[in-house]
């Protein structure tokens, strides 16, 4: 290839990016690469074309353009070619590609073999659902993937489905002291078989709605006060911003997440442990 026909290219490449054309860009590219794989400003290049392919969740052309990266890229030194390879290959389930994009990263993993479950913190994750978006408490059990331990409250999404999140903190909070990034969801990677339902309690003390939020988890379940809620824009949302509970006595509605069946019973006793307390009007949401 001639060297003006590679730089036309490389420049139609970065106008296309510009402006978020993320198809155009990586088709531009893919083609340079095509020409010059191995070029001294390759790496770039095919780093670039598999984060645009990120971008348009074409996950089997970041995969494989991905691989050519992180092949170009210092291992250990938190290179972000070896970040996006590890969420490509996550979501393909390619788990040894990406135990080993994680370790390429600088990133210490379980050993083993398959799926990776690991102690990887406690962090917040920004689901996004038909325009939908909710910040909701996750266990992380990889650099990616996390288990949502809030009941939420958006229409379809549930305690204990695991989300693929992105990298890049967009936003923090902060609860006792200790800070904790918020991460974007990227897509639902599995779901949980445990339904929500709204009920009125009534309690006597703030205490007693501790308590029935610990009837639930103790079985490993959900249970969230509309008390602990905050509706916040985008720009707070995105923000960094203190967390602190809000639980209050008298009769509010709070979201359970539990087996159907099992759900009177764990109500029936959380009120017959304590004075004031009572439970009506139980409903399903989904």
């Amino acid at each position: 290839m001639h060297k003006d026909e590679a730089g036309e290219l490389y420049e139609q490449a970065r106008e296309a990016w510009a402006t978020e054309q993320w198809q155009v860009a990586a088709d531009r590219y893919e083609e340079l690469l095509g020409h010059l794989p191995d070029a001294p400003s390759s790496a770039a290049w095919w780093y670039d074309a598999a984060l645009a392919h990120k971008f348009l969740r074409n996950w089997d052309k970041a995969f494989t353009l991905g691989r050519e990266a992180a092949a170009r890229a210092p291992r250990g030194e938190g290179d972000p070619a070896f970040w996006n390879l590890g969420i490509a290959a996550t979501v393909l389930r390619e788990w040894a590609v990406a135990r080993d994009a994680w370790t390429g990263f600088g990133i210490t993993v379980p050993e083993g073999e398959g799926e990776i479950f690991g102690s990887f913190g406690i962090c917040c994750v920004r689901l996004d659902t038909d325009s939908a978006r909710e910040v909701v408490w996750a266990v992380r059990l990889c650099p990616t993937r996390a288990r949502v331990v809030s009941v939420p409250v958006t229409p379809g999404r549930r305690f204990g489905e695991v989300v693929l999140h992105d990298g890049e903190p967009k936003g923090e909070r902060t609860v006792d002291g200790r800070s904790h990034s918020v991460f974007d969801e990227i897509l639902r990677f599995e779901t949980s078989d445990l339904p929500t339902h709204t009920v009125t309690v009534s309690a006597g003390t703030a205490s007693d709605i501790d308590a029935l939020e610990a009837v639930f988890t103790q079985q490993g379940y959900g249970a969230e006060p509309a008390s602990s809620f905050q509706f916040l824009c985008t720009c707070c949302s995105e923000g960094s911003r203190e967390q602190t509970r809000s639980v209050h006595a008298g009769t509010q509605q709070v979201s359970v997440a539990a087996p159907a069946n099992e759900i009177p019973e764990l109500l029936d006793t959380w009120a017959a442990a304590g004075p004031k307390r009572s439970w009506s009007d139980l409903a399903s949401v989904g």
